[in-house]
């Protein structure tokens, strides 16, 4: 099976640019109830991603800053470049597996490590239990 049926693209997916402030970023998220969320750079280029945990510890560590201080920071300030490995658009089905077994959703770049979209944990075991119920059909 093809990767790109069970893509999310990116013009469908929400993300932030890592030029974004921390309010903008913790706006983004309640607006669409993600506890993680992509970051990209100015190039489109995936650079990592952030969770809510990575604005809360962000904002307990400057909060003698007052809740203001959130205009004076940005994305890329708090970014997890080791969170959600991203994988080319040419990952098997198989690798996909394994790598939604520690993230909820894996980002897809192109082979210029362009963010094209996502795969999400739900999608990759629907797929493989469609497959097993397919399998068993034919037996």
């Amino acid at each position: 099976m093809n990767l790109f049926y069970l893509l999310k693209p990116k013009t469908t997916v929400a993300y932030l640019n890592k030029t974004g402030s921390i309010r903008q970023g913790l706006e983004k998220m309640r607006v669409h109830g993600y506890t993680a969320i992509p970051v990209i750079d100015d190039n489109g280029e995936y650079i990592g991603t952030v969770s809510e945990g990575d604005f809360l510890r962000h904002i307990l560590e400057h909060s003698k800053e007052g809740l203001g201080a959130v205009e004076n920071y940005h994305i890329i300030d708090i970014v997890n470049e080791e969170r959600n490995r991203p994988a080319k658009s040419t990952v098997t089905m198989d690798d996909l597996l394994l790598m939604v077994m520690d993230q909820n959703f894996v980002p897809i770049t192109d082979d210029r490590n362009v963010f094209i979209g996502i795969v999400t944990r739900r999608d990759v075991i629907k797929y493989f239990y469609d497959k097993d119920k397919k399998a068993e059909n034919n037996i």
